[in-house]
């Protein structure tokens, strides 16, 4: 704890944030080193401790975020008292949750592919479980595949500006999804 009672935010986790806002704002082919450690608040050398070259900064900020979204999704599991679709309605309300909030993921995920396209190997893997995830979610594998790839649709669409739909056909549309996700469907 800092001394005003806050907790102290790790510094890897500066240096993570600090590349997200960079990436952000200014796109990949402008993230530097010395840009997200002065952003971080951080010298060069820090930077180069918890992330030894660009591409393992560029890794850690999409293992950050990948690991972010399962916790998401991970809470939302557990809150849910029905079993089968759970693990898909989950998947469904956190995508969409994102979509059109700053979309960090987005953004970050374009970058890392402009600057090195093996940095999504990560959540390559990660889309692969929740893939299996949602095909063994108790209900059928087509029904809750569709949810799935509709969501993940939205989200770029939202991502891109390819014509999202407004509040009211976004809310319509998740219902829909959610629908799906639902016994005797």
């Amino acid at each position: 704890m800092s001394k005003d009672g806050e907790e102290k935010i790790p510094k890897r986790m500066l240096i993570i944030l600090a590349a997200i806002e960079v990436m952000r704002e200014l796109g990949g082919e402008q993230l530097t080193l010395e840009l997200v450690a002065k952003r971080a608040g951080v010298s060069k050398g820090g930077l180069l401790y918890h992330f030894p070259g660009k591409e393992a900064l560029v890794n850690g900020v999409v293992e950050a975020l990948t690991n972010s979204f399962e916790a998401d999704l991970e809470k939302r599991i557990v809150a849910d008292p029905i079993s089968s679709g759970r693990w898909s309605r989950a998947y469904i309300e956190s995508t969409f949750d994102e979509a059109g909030v700053g979309n960090d993921v987005g953004t970050v995920l374009a970058s890392a592919l402009f600057l090195n396209p093996e940095s999504l190997n990560g959540i390559r893997h990660a889309y692969a479980e929740w893939q299996r995830n949602i095909e063994n979610d108790g209900l059928d594998p087509v029904q809750t595949t569709l949810a799935r790839l509709a969501a993940d649709g939205l989200w770029f669409a939202e991502m891109f500006g390819l014509a999202p739909p407004g509040k009211e056909l976004k809310q319509r549309v998740l219902e829909a999804l959610l629908q799906l996700t639902k016994e005797g469907n």
